[in-house]
C-alpha cells in the first residue's frame, strides 16, 4: 500500500466496462488503491469470483472491504429478523474471507420508538450470537465495521458505533462523515469540527487504519436525504478539503470510500487534492 490515505469507489467503477470482481485491474493504475464491494442487496457473488478478486486486489495493490446487505437489523423487535441478520452477516463474513475483505461493513438497525440504551443492549446480544456462529463456522479472518448512520430514527451515532467496537473483538468502526454532518444537521463545517471525532476514537479504540465513507450529502431535520457530488460542494457539505488536512496534520492512517454519484471520478478528485497537500 502506497500511501497512508487512500482512495476509492463503493461500488464497481462508472467508467469500468468489466466485471465488478474485476474492479482493481482498473482502479490500481489510477492510483486508487480501495474498493468497497457492494453486496448492498444480497451476497450474491460466489466464491470463485471472490477469489479472483481477492487475486486483482493483491495484484494491483488494491485494499478490499465490503458493504454487507441493507436488510440487517440487530436490535429488530422481531427475533426472526434479528436471526436473519446474523445469517446475512455471517454469509458476508465467508464471502469477505475468500475475497479477503479487511472490512465488513453494515448499518446496525433502528431505534424504532425505543430508547436507544434498550437498543444497544439489544445489539450487544445480537453480536454475541453473531461472533459464536462466525467460529461455528470457522471463519478466522473478518473484521465487522458497523456504519454511523444518517437518520436520527437509526441506531448508529458515534458514540454508539465506538461503544460497539470497543465492547467486541473483530469490530472496528466505519466513519461515515456524510453521514455524522447530516444526523448533525451541518455539524463538520470547517477542519476543527472533525476534531471531537478523532479524539472519541483515539480515547476508546486502538486501530492501525481508520475506514471512512464520504460523499457531499443533502440533509433535513430527521437526517440524511440525497448524495451529491464533490463539485457541489458549494452547496452541500462537508468538504473533503477540511478530512484531508485533518488526517495529515494528526498521521492517520485512512481509507476513504467516496460513495458520491460519481464515485470513481470523485475518488479520484479526492486522491489528486490529498497529493496536492501533502
Amino acid at each position: 500500500m502506497k500511501d497512508k490515505v487512500i482512495f476509492g469507489p463503493a461500488g464497481k467503477p462508472i467508467d469500468f466496462k468489466g466485471k465488478a470482481f474485476e474492479s482493481p485491474k482498473f482502479l490500481g493504475p489510477l492510483g486508487l488503491y480501495a474498493f468497497e464491494y457492494q453486496s448492498t442487496y444480497g451476497v450474491k457473488i460466489g466464491e470463485s469470483s471472490a477469489l479472483k478478486l481477492r487475486e486483482y486486489a493483491d495484484e494491483y495493490g488494491v485494499l478490499v472491504s465490503m458493504h454487507c446487505p441493507y436488510y440487517i437489523n440487530v436490535c429488530s423487535k422481531e427475533e426472526e429478523k434479528i436471526d436473519s441478520s446474523i445469517e446475512r452477516l455471517v454469509q458476508s463474513a465467508k464471502v469477505g474471507e475468500f475475497m479477503g475483505a479487511y472490512r465488513l461493513v453494515f448499518h446496525p438497525g433502528f431505534y424504532s420508538n425505543r430508547k436507544p440504551e434498550i437498543c444497544m443492549d439489544l445489539a450487544k446480544k445480537t453480536y454475541t450470537r453473531l461472533l459464536i456462529r462466525c467460529e461455528e463456522e470457522g471463519i478466522e479472518n473478518f473484521t465487522f465495521a458497523p456504519e454511523t448512520t444518517g437518520k436520527l430514527s437509526q441506531l448508529g451515532n458515534i458514540d454508539e458505533i465506538i461503544e460497539m467496537c470497543a465492547s467486541f473483538d473483530h469490530f472496528e468502526p466505519t466513519i461515515d462523515f456524510a453521514h455524522v454532518h447530516a444526523r448533525g444537521r451541518g455539524l463538520l463545517n470547517k477542519k476543527e469540527d472533525y476534531n471531537c471525532i478523532f479524539s472519541k476514537i483515539e480515547d476508546n479504540l486502538g486501530m492501525d487504519r481508520l475506514h471512512c465513507h464520504f460523499t457531499t450529502i443533502e440533509y433535513t431535520d430527521k437526517g440524511e436525504r440525497k448524495h451529491h457530488t464533490l463539485a457541489e460542494d458549494d452547496e452541500y457539505g462537508p468538504h473533503i478539503k477540511d478530512l484531508l488536512l485533518n488526517l495529515i496534520e494528526n498521521d492517520w492512517k485512512a481509507t476513504i470510500i467516496c460513495e458520491t454519484p460519481l464515485i470513481d471520478q470523485d475518488a479520484l478528485k479526492m486522491k489528486q487534492l490529498y497529493d496536492s497537500l501533502i
